[in-house]
């Protein structure tokens, strides 16, 4: 399937592909090998899980899950026109966990939902996966590792720039040491986010199972302006922009600085300014990491801005700055490029006219090798990695809201110098969904 084929899947319900019978699907070579997918969350994103899917020769969507009666439904027709095989339907996740054919469970549904859903599919004997952030809070990631590990189960995360080729040359120049020794990565999520207005209470919309969507969380009243892709900014379901795309640049300002644990010490301060509605995350907000050696700083700007580094793109700017003893590194979507010695000459440098598209299939077909070869090494984003970027995450948006200076451990992964920061390390779990302490 082309790129154009490709995007009117996206768009639309369907795509020009004649439709196979069930039974004629079976004689397909290698159908009855392939890996079965049982994909939750069915809008934005979870289209892209299911494209990736059905548009590898090795697995196909057997299962679709969605709260919303009518999203699923769509996806499931969609699914069908694409690969020619309509896949079973499921409101409730713990439905599908209990059919055995289904080898791996693709989830794409709001943040509080990552973590319990992944243990149950690692308990139920399935391979995962899960998008960014990996967890809501830093407890969950802990346990998403523990249960990935004891049920030997592959689990990645979607931080797909782990899998975008220009990325990962620029992390191979950078431990070749191109900039020299690394003092500071800078992670940019400039991002325009328009305000989501103040809201009324309203009716849940029909064919919605509000309380299954509401899950671990506990529960508040419907409003519409924190359901569909703006829960990101509530706490009890999001983390905001810097756990939304800026945990794509922190992963990627964490890869550069080759660190592989957390640091001990993090402050991180803004706010949401400007728009006086119902947003409870911050839209201006700063992140300083102090690794001892170096530093990690992040930026999230949700309001107009200029660019940086020469980085801006439209409204936008979205990338990393690398700062080294012989020079600097650029990085985004585009490429990278590196500005070396004193005069800043161009040194190596990998960018394209126009962005590229689709880079998230590489990632796909990177969790369905490691499905295969049942190697969690060969993952390029194994939730050991996810765990620790959505952590930094988890520890800006911790030092925001009790507006403290933190001190950290990370060999047990608690704050030493704050009872209120170690209260945000978890949550209140609704029962029965809860991530246990023991998974």
């Amino acid at each position: 399937m082309n790129s154009m084929d490709r995007r009117g899947f996206i768009r639309s319900s369907g795509s020009a592909a004649a439709l196979l019978s069930a039974a004629s699907y079976s004689q397909v070579k290698g159908a009855n090998e392939r890996i079965a997918v049982g994909v939750v969350g069915l809008r934005g994103r979870g289209k892209s899980h299911i494209a990736a899917f059905v548009n590898h020769s090795e697995a196909e969507v057997a299962a679709v899950v969605d709260i919303d009666q009518a999203v699923l439904e769509r996806a499931a027709v969609a699914t069908r026109k694409e690969q020619g095989r309509k896949p079973a339907e499921y409101a409730d996740i713990r439905k599908m966990l209990e059919d055995k054919s289904i080898d791996a469970v693709s989830i794409a549904t709001p943040n509080h939902w990552h973590a319990l859903m992944t243990i149950w599919a690692c308990q139920a004997g399935k391979d995962v996966y899960v998008e960014k952030p990996a967890s809501h809070n830093i407890f969950e990631g802990r346990k998403m590792i523990e249960a990935a590990r004891k049920y030997t189960r592959m689990v990645q995360v979607g931080t797909q720039s782990r899998s975008i080729e220009h990325k990962v040359k620029a992390i191979e120049l950078l431990r070749d040491g191109v900039i020299g020794e690394i003092y500071q990565a800078k992670g940019l999520c400039f991002k325009r986010r328009k305000t989501i207005g103040s809201m009324q209470p309203g009716d849940v919309p029909p064919g919605v199972d509000y309380d299954l969507w509401t899950g671990p969380a506990e529960k508040v009243v419907f409003r519409e302006n924190r359901f569909h892709y703006n829960w990101h900014w509530h706490w009890a379901f999001g983390n905001g922009d810097i756990g939304n795309q800026g945990v794509h640049e922190m992963d990627i300002a964490r890869w550069g600085l080759g660190k592989n644990e957390l640091p001990p010490v993090a402050f991180s301060s803004g706010g949401h300014f400007i728009s006086d509605d119902d947003q409870e995350t911050p839209n201006t907000q700063q992140a300083i990491f102090d690794y001892g050696d170096s530093q990690l700083i992040f930026e999230v700007r949700g309001l107009i801005t200029g660019g940086e580094a020469g980085m801006q793109h439209g409204a936008n700017t979205i990338g990393n700055i690398f700062l080294g003893s012989k020079g600097y590194m650029t990085l985004d979507l585009n490429g990278f490029r590196t500005y070396l010695g004193e005069n800043r000459a161009l040194g190596p440098s990998m960018f394209y006219v126009e962005p590229r598209r689709w880079a998230y299939f590489p990632h796909f077909d990177n969790f369905l090798k490691a499905v295969k070869s049942r190697k969690y090494t060969d993952l390029h984003a194994d939730i050991v990695e996810g765990h620790l970027s959505a952590a930094l995450c988890h520890m800006a948006n911790i030092s925001y809201r009790t507006q403290q200076r933190l001190e950290f451990d990370p060999h047990i992964e608690k704050f030493t110098n704050s009872d209120a920061a170690n209260k945000l390390l978890s949550r209140d779990y609704r029962e029965p969904f809860v991530v246990p302490e023991k998974v």
